[in-house]
């Protein structure tokens, strides 16, 4: 890996994690344009990289954390069934889905027609979309919690998948975008921290490996901390159809390439 290939994967990266376009699948994708060889590093600046993502919600969202501290406990009980599936399947997601190119393009397309169907319902006014998080309940963030589950599978989107669950409970579509961001610190912190706890053993790392996390790391940061600002202003005036024929479109090159 170069300092290029570096800049290039924390740019995909940062500009991936919070949009409804799946970050991982988009990285995996990256890499195989680039020629990069799926190395114990590889696998570990991958992971790395997120932290500067979930440092740029962090530093935006600090401060309604901390106006709405009651968000908090909610969080963490919607965090409490990823983890659990993500420890319970970690083997057969990093042996089995992370390899399937086929799974991950099932995945692209099917949650962009979901995408679709919904705008069309919330159009025809069959889902009306008026709830706010701050009146979300803990039944309720459970079962986001589930819907976030799917997105062990490559291609799902966490953040898009938590969109369309907590659309169709009625929540506005900015609003679903703050939770999910909110989501995503402790779902990210925990599968980074478990992945690295798994590879503790092979972690050894040069002067110019330690140049590439760096970069890595500063270029996902502060294309997350651009990223998430647009796309609150985007979804307060916007609909997801654009993401949908995206997420479609895309999986039908992957399909014949």
């Amino acid at each position: 890996m170069t300092f290029i290939h570096a800049m290039i994967l924390g740019i995909v990266e940062g500009l991936t994690e919070f949009l409804p376009i799946s970050s991982t699948a988009h990285l995996i994708l990256t890499s195989r344009f680039l020629n990069l060889s799926h190395t114990d590093f590889q696998k570990f600046f991958e992971v790395f990289i997120q932290s500067g993502a979930i440092l740029a919600v962090i530093l935006i969202y600090i401060k309604y954390v901390l106006k709405n501290k009651k968000i908090i406990p909610k969080v963490i009980v919607s965090f409490v069934p990823t983890a659990f599936i993500g420890f319970l399947l970690y083997k057969i997601i990093k042996n089995v889905f992370f390899d399937s190119t086929m799974l991950m393009i099932i995945a692209f397309f099917v949650l962009g027609v979901g995408f679709l169907i919904i705008e069309y319902f919330i159009k025809n006014k069959k889902i009306k979309l008026v709830r706010s998080i701050d009146r979300l309940d803990y039944q309720t963030a459970i079962i986001i919690g589930l819907a976030q589950s799917l997105a062990v599978v490559p291609g799902v989107s966490r953040a898009g998948v938590v969109l369309i669950a907590m659309m169709i409970l009625g929540f506005k579509r900015d609003e679903s975008a703050i939770y999910s961001f909110l989501l995503a610190v402790p779902t990210i912190l925990a599968a980074s921290g478990y992945d690295l706890y798994k590879s503790r053993d092979l972690l050894i790392f040069s002067s110019n490996s330690l140049i590439l996390l760096t970069i890595g790391f500063i270029v996902s940061f502060m294309s997350a901390y651009i990223v998430v600002k647009w796309f609150i202003r985007y979804l307060q005036k916007n609909t997801l159809n654009v993401f949908g024929i995206y997420r479609i479109v895309l999986a039908i090159i992957l399909l014949f390439i």
